[in-house]
């Protein structure tokens, strides 16, 4: 891997984005309460190639009243594309894995300084309140017009302490707007989930607040922690500097007893009430449905902090494909990968893959194997898989290396072809029901695990062979014929059952002599037998 250069800010990494041409500005008046997401939207629900999808800034935002924000509005700066992730990390995709990997192996203490541009501008007291003031002032948009009941915040870094041991967490959890100086917070409380709600837990127990800041915009390294699943004692700032290549800096808040990082955008700083909750939501979350209504944590702001020239950063979530599922995806992936690898050991793994069309990427998992993998190995894998996180791999299936994990078709055919019903499928029961909605029964789920690799040999895939529909598509080309968008398999190949003979055949009938092969098939004729009856059955 090379040297990388992970921006030190948001602005820095805008810039980049621009200079690569990964940043559209939009200069059009836009209403955050109703066009801004929805457009963003359309990069992803459009048909658009992956890596055609760029960043959004807007720069005349206005809102359903007519209001007009000084503060611009990015989407889709973090992850609209593994491209545009990997350069907030300073790195090309294919590296995005090995410096996760670096980081959590050699974090880096942060830096605690006195000065920060995240506090060139600070509002408390009236500030908050006044008409226009506090969470007024800020573009926050409406993620899922005609579903959502407020604007949220969606990109966050919420910052929270341990008041036990001083352990900071960082996640990216929503923020409902309820008023100029209060905030709906959404903590997931189900198994393995968010590290503030344990946090949260702790300050009830003391009959306590709960001091938090949440963080609007920051160094994608930096920000790129919060949605991860790190081990609950483990600073995700120390983490974010080994993804930097050195330490972050940070500064203390105004207002409560955290730390936070000192080149962030927009910080909100408050209390969360532990002794009651507030009904909050509808919201459209990342598993792709709206979240009803439900009791959730309610934040008392106490300062909104600022720097002069702040940019307001929000994701595109909901339905995936996503910016979120992007977010998740391109870290987990090699994350999983390393862990079968690396900690298990799994022979013959090559990839893991995790299914992101609707599904996003927690609840199905694909891993692929090398052809020479034995069916332990692709057992113990399946298993691996399935256990490491209690919200990802309800559904683990393994297939061989001639099938893209990527193409649901191919994985539906591998299944239909290459897995027996009855020794390749194994159902176990009390799992964690994970992220989804809540809508139904309810209660504890299954793992579902399916080995649909190559058992033996078979018949290549009947397909034209590739370079006959290499040709073929140089004529299509040619002919200025409709883009094409091939998804593998496109042409045939081999699966280990085939004779010499047969490749003989082949070659004479593209070269036009199939009289020759007609010729070699009489010679052969005899009688007494059921049609169907294989030739290599009496021949040999």
């Amino acid at each position: 891997m090379t040297e990388r250069f992970a921006p030190a800010d948001l602005h820095e990494h805008l810039a980049n984005l621009e200079a690569r041409g990964l940043l559209t500005r939009i200069t059009r008046p836009i209403d955050k309460d109703s066009e801004l997401h929805p457009l963003m939207r359309w990069q992803f629900q459009g048909g658009l190639p992956e890596q055609d999808r760029r960043a959004f800034l807007f720069t005349n935002v206005i809102d359903a009243k007519g209001k007009k924000y000084d503060i611009p509005v990015v989407v889709g700066a973090l992850a609209a594309s593994p491209e545009i992730y990997a350069a907030g990390l300073g790195v090309g995709v294919e590296d995005i894995g090995k410096v996760w990997v670096d980081a959590m192996a050699n974090p880096i203490p942060s830096e605690l300084i006195t000065d920060a541009p995240c506090q060139e501008i600070v509002l408390t007291g009236e500030d908050l309140t006044r008409e226009g003031g506090g969470l007024a002032m800020l573009p926050v948009p409406v993620s899922t017009p005609g579903f959502d009941s407020a604007p949220y915040l969606t990109a966050t870094l919420v910052v929270t302490k341990d008041p036990e041991t001083g352990v900071r967490n960082m996640g990216t959890y929503r923020g409902a707007l309820k008023a100029r100086d209060r905030l709906g917070v959404r903590m997931a409380s189900r198994l393995s989930g968010a590290g503030g709600y344990q946090h949260w837990l702790k300050y009830q127990a003391r009959g306590e607040k709960m001091p938090v800041a949440i963080v609007v915009g920051c160094a994608p390294a930096v920000l790129f922690t919060g949605p991860q699943k790190l081990r609950i004692d483990e600073d995700e700032m120390d983490v974010a500097g080994g993804l930097m290549g050195r330490p972050v800096r940070t500064v203390r808040c105004k207002t409560v007893d955290l730390e936070i990082p000192a080149d962030s955008e927009i910080v909100i700083e408050g209390l969360i009430a532990t002794d009651y909750l507030e009904p909050e939501g509808p919201f459209g979350e990342s598993h792709g449905h709206i979240a009803l209504e439900d009791f959730n944590m309610s934040m008392q702001v106490t300062a909104i902090t600022m720097r002069k020239n702040p940019v307001f950063v929000s994701i595109v979530s909901q339905v995936t494909p996503s910016e979120s599922s992007v977010l998740k995806k391109v870290a987990y992936e090699p994350l999983y990968f390393e862990h079968l690898k690396r900690v298990l050991n799994i022979k013959g793994i090559k990839r893991v893959v995790m299914h992101e069309p609707l599904t996003n990427i927690r609840k199905v998992i694909f891993l692929q194997f090398d052809r020479s993998a034995p069916q332990t190995e692709i057992w113990r894998g399946l298993q691996g898989a399935a256990a490491l996180q209690a919200q990802c791999g309800k559904v683990v299936i393994a297939v061989s290396d001639d099938i893209e994990p990527n193409n649901a078709d191919a994985i539906f055919w591998s299944i239909a072809y290459r897995s027996n019903i009855n020794t390749d499928v194994v159902m176990t029961p009390y799992r964690s029901g994970g992220h989804g909605p809540k809508s139904g029964a309810g209660g504890s789920d299954g793992t579902l695990m399916i080995d649909a690799t190559l058992k033996g040999k078979m018949p290549p895939l009947a397909l034209p062979a590739e370079q006959f529909m290499s040709r073929a598509k140089e004529i299509w080309e040619e002919l200025q014929l409709p883009r094409l968008t091939p998804q593998s398999p496109w042409h045939g190949y081999h699966l280990g059952d085939w004779d010499d003979l047969w490749t003989g055949f082949a070659e004479r009938a593209v070269a036009g002599d199939w009289e020759e092969n007609g010729a070699h098939t009489g010679a052969r004729q005899r009688g007494g037998m059921k049609p169907e009856t294989p030739a290599r059955t009496i021949e040999r």
